[in-house]
């Protein structure tokens, strides 16, 4: 189903700020939702996320959006419907260089402290058009 022309703008800018995050970086959703111009949106990143495509031909896909980089604010990596969507997502950011821990519950997170990317939010009067 197509998108509406809003919601590939905001794709589209979700996308392209996830691609400014620094190779061994995690930042939050949130984050990249207040940096893309969207503060109030920080599940609809996740949803364009999770919507990334896998054809490397399209010009925004898997391998050139570092979708990895982008947890949860508590610094967890996000519940996914499948168990191995977390490993994959935690070994990737190993492969990195990024310590990704694992609790006895099999909660998987990064120290922000550590691994952290949180640039200044530049204000804008045009915020979540």
């Amino acid at each position: 189903m197509p998108r509406s022309d809003e919601a590939e703008a905001f794709f589209v800018a979700v996308y392209e700020t996830v691609q400014q995050i620094p190779y061994g970086k995690v930042t939050s959703y949130g984050h990249i939702a207040k940096l893309a111009g969207y503060p109030s949106r920080p599940r609809q990143v996740g949803v364009a996320l999770k919507h990334l495509s896998t054809d490397p031909q399209a010009e925004f896909n898997g391998s050139n959006v570092p979708w990895q980089r982008v947890i949860n604010s508590q610094g967890v990596i996000s519940q996914r419907e499948v168990v191995s969507g977390m490993r994959r997502q935690a070994d990737v950011l190993r492969g990195e260089g990024v310590t990704v821990d694992e609790d006895r519950q099999g909660t998987m997170s990064v120290d922000f402290r550590e691994f952290g990317w949180f640039p200044a939010v530049e204000d804008s009067e045009d915020e979540d058009e």
